[in-house]
Formats: C-alpha cells, structure tokens, sequence
C-alpha cells in the first residue's frame, strides 16, 4: 500500500455534509479524501428549496434549540459567501382562520430574538393593500407579516466547500462509490469503485459516514455495521413556473393542513414553489414528483394569487429525499426534526462517525462538531476554524455584492452586461479565474451553447469537478432553465460533445 492511499479521514458522502466535514478536516491538517457515487450535490443537497433560514414553523413544534443554532448559522454564512447567499424578505399573508395573528407575532418576535441580527432587518406587521407584496393576492388578504432570511444556491454551496476542501488538500473523488470497508490494525481499509468498475484500495485512520439518505445503506452494507439511530426518508418536491409576481420578496403560505408553502423569485423569470413532505420509501435515487403533489402545490398556491396556476404550467420539477432524524412520536412527516444526531463508533481504534438528519443551514456548525470528535478521537489538537472564514470566491469586501459585481462588469467591459453579472454571481471572485486573460468574447473560446463558452467549461472541468451537461446545466448552474424550449437536446449534446472531446486528466478521475 503507498503511502499516497493512506489518509487520516475517508468521507463517504459528496453532499452538503460531506463536503463540509471534509473541509473542515483538511483546514485542521488532517489528510482527507472523499468519494462520492455520484456527482457533487446530484441528490438531497440540490433539491432544498434554497433556502438560508431558520425554519419559522420549527418553533410551532418547539424546536427552540434548533431554531436558534440554524438563525446564528444563518449570518455566518451570508458573509461566507455573499455571491450565491444573499437575504431575502419573506411576506406571511394573514389568515385568522389557520393561525391568530397573535401567535404570528409571537413567534416572529423569538424568531428575531433568539440569534443576533447584523445583516437582517426584523419583522413588522403589514398592511396587503398598500404593500407591492399584496397586489398579486386575492383581494379578501389586508393584512400580513414581513420578516427575513436567507437564500443560497444549494448546489453551489457543495462545490464551494469541495473546492476548499481541494485546495487545503482534501482529495474528491466523483462518480466513486465506497464497496466495502473492514477494521484492520487499528484503521480502515476501504475498497472503491471508480466510474469504469474497476477498484482500488485506500486506508484511512477514520471514516466519516455522511452518505444523506444512504447512510444507514454504508452502514449496513459497505461496512457492516449497526445503528443506533435511525433516517426517516420524506420526499419533498418543488414546482417552478413562469414569474408570478414582479417585486423581490417571497412568500411563505399557511395551509389548511397546518403546512407552510413557499413562492420564491427564481432565476430572474421564474417563481419556485414548495415543498411537500411525503413518507418515501423507495431508492432515493429515483425520486421523482408525482401527480398528487404536482397539484397540492399548485392547490395551496391558488388559494393566495389571483393568478391561477395548472399543472400545465409548470416548466419544470424537483424532489428530493430528506434523510431526516428518526422520531418514535412522530407521525407526521412535517414533525420530523431537522436536527441531526452524529453516531460515534470507536472500535477497535478506528473511529467511524455516522450522519443522521440535519439541514442545509446548519452543515458548516455539524461539520465543526464532526470534526472536533474526529479530531480527539486521532489525537490532534486543531481546533475549529470555519465560523469566520469565506468559501472559495466569497471575500468580496464587507460581503457586499452590488459593488463588487459593477467593479467586475466595470473591469470587463467586453462582457454582455448578463453574463458579466452571471459570472459574477456565480463564481464571486473567482470570475477573474473563468475569464482567465481574455480581453474579448472571442478569447473566451467557441460558444459551445448560448452564452456558454468554452473558457467556462475549462473552469468547470478543471475546477469544480464537472463531466457532462446536466452537472453544467442543473448543478453548476440553472442555465437548463433558460435554455430555448426545443432546443435542450442540442444544446445537451453540443455540452456533452465538448467534455468528451476535450480529453482532459483531472482530479476527480485520476485514481
């Protein structure tokens, strides 16, 4: 065995918690490396409903502890990478017959109480005829709450702490699946399969089992293990429309079944819609929406807007498995903590730490306490490090963006003035890494599709780990959304043709 295949730490899991302990690891100097069946954030970790918060209803079922770690995490992270995190106002239409408007306002006043704010502004009550925020609802709506929090690319937020977790040393390895591992002489000696199904051998001194909605599957199956703890796997679906509404706030919606609904601006031109919480029980890679929720979305919707919406109307889906924390009392899939619990085993002198549950918004802080146990249990005294510092991109001056991206657009003249934004927005400061020496469009190399260059396509192979279209399309970005309607399979191929022919030898597929 060469030394280059033993490390201290193998995180299975390329999703948000995976990629977060696996940065916070490689900043402690621990040697890391993580493998992911898939693509970086190809499951749960890119079917949240984008958002930074800390989770409203959650005091209804008094999750006060969660709520509170959630709203200080909430902060932290919008100056860790203000380009795909930003605030974002939320308008609560008032329905006397769901929820008393004294317990709203209850339960804003702990929402803005129980963290500091220095980013945010706090709640207050609103009047829905004088407010932008009511012209587009049903005209019986007069009264409402405002009150913040916070939106992330979920999807980009994976990539930005691989890429960190790569350039502290971590190495990421996609489309790589753990087949099995055995406690050996006091360390791991896992086995794993690359995308050919050809497998090699690496030892690691600990195993960080962060696999989402399979983690009791690893547990199971690759390292024969049992658990203490349990996930509940509930699907939750999203809906995206055509833009139902022209200002830049977003709602939350009371349902009669005592569930909350989003509608979030998305993409310039569309509105996001979501989320249900459906018992799953199938192979969480399959999920799919089905037509029962498709038309619960679009039900709850209606009951605000004066715009109504048809499942015809819907231009595109997404669902996700939550692989939330087992609970003998909860019947209903919304109770469900989100909370996560992290299994020790230490046997045999070889630590294995387990994920159960946990939310988007709370990664960076599970990742610490992972970290902090993994690091007593291999005797190194590194302490945390992450809470102040920014992902790849993010050291954008006071975390404000809007003068940061007029000082790209500004230094990139030549740019399209939308694509100069998107850039910015997307990568932060790394922008300058994807235009590279270009001083024209045509240094950024042939357009492979539109508005999607060939320097572009580098960055995303070379740096973030990208294969194929629908990583460029789906993950890496949204640009499958805006892609002209009867033109998806050409521009598919067109991305596809390019990473085949460009023959390149990265990271994520040297062994």
């Amino acid at each position: 065995m060469s030394e280059q295949n033993r490390y201290d730490l193998l995180v299975v899991g390329g999703g948000i918690n995976g990629v977060g302990i696996a940065r916070d690891a490689a900043g402690r100097g621990l040697s890391v490396i993580l493998c992911e069946q898939d693509d970086l954030a190809s499951h749960t970790s890119s079917a949240s409903t984008k958002l930074i918060h800390g989770g409203l209803r959650y005091l209804e079922y008094k999750e006060f502890g969660l709520v509170r770690k959630a709203l200080q995490e909430r902060e932290r992270l919008l100056r860790a990478a203000p380009h795909i995190m930003w605030p974002l106002r939320f308008v609560m239409p008032h329905m006397p017959d769901l929820r008393p408007g004294w317990l709203i306002r209850a339960g804003l006043f702990l929402y803005d109480h129980l963290a500091k704010r220095e980013l945010l502004p706090g709640s207050r009550g609103i009047d829905m005829r004088r407010h932008p925020a009511g012209a587009p609802l049903v005209d019986s709506i007069r009264r409402g709450f405002v009150y913040s929090d916070g939106w992330v690319d979920d999807a980009r937020l994976v990539v930005l702490n691989a890429l960190d977790a790569k350039e502290r040393g971590a190495r990421i390895l996609t489309r790589t699946k753990l087949v099995a591992a055995r406690r050996d002489s006091g360390e791991w000696h896992a086995r794993l399969m690359r995308p050919d199904g050809s497998t090699f051998e690496v030892r690691a001194r600990a195993i960080a089992n962060a696999a989402g909605p399979w983690v009791a599957d690893v547990l199971h199956g690759a390292l024969g293990r049992d658990a203490r703890h349990a996930v509940r796997l509930v699907k939750g679906s999203h809906i995206v429309t055509k833009r139902l509404f022209d200002h830049d706030h977003a709602y939350i919606f009371q349902n009669p079944d005592k569930r909350i609904i989003f509608a979030i601006p998305y993409e310039h031109d569309f509105t996001l819609i979501g989320t249900t919480d459906v018992e799953y029980r199938d192979d969480p890679a399959k999920v799919a929406i089905d037509g029962d929720e498709t038309r619960y979305l679009c039900e709850s919707i209606n009951r605000y807007f004066k715009h109504k919406i048809t499942p015809a109307d819907v231009c595109w889906t997404f669902s996700g498995v939550r692989p939330l924390l087992e609970e003998e009392n909860a019947d209903n899939p919304s109770a469900v903590t989100r909370d996560y619990k992290l299994e020790m085993d230490e046997g045999d002198g070889a630590p294995l730490i387990s994920v159960f549950g946990g939310k988007i918004t709370t990664f960076r802080k599970l990742a610490e306490e992972a970290s902090n146990v993994l690091c007593r249990a291999l005797g190194s005294s590194a302490g945390a490090w992450t809470a102040g510092v920014p992902l790849p991109g993010g050291d954008i001056a006071h975390a404000r963006f809007e003068p940061f991206a007029d000082a790209f657009a500004k230094r990139h003249a030549w740019l399209p003035a939308s694509l100069a934004r998107r850039y910015a927005r997307a990568y932060g400061t790394c922008a300058s890494r994807v235009v590279g020496n270009a001083t024209s469009l045509d240094g950024l190399g042939q357009a492979i599709a539109p508005g999607i260059y060939e320097a572009e396509l580098r960055y995303l192979r070379d740096a973030e780990w990208a294969t194929c279209a629908q990583d460029v399309l789906w993950r890496r970005s949204k640009l499958g959304l805006h892609v002209e309607p009867g033109t998806m399979d050409a521009v598919t191929t067109a991305i596809d043709g390019w990473f085949a022919g460009s023959h390149a030898t990265s990271a994520h597929t040297a062994h």
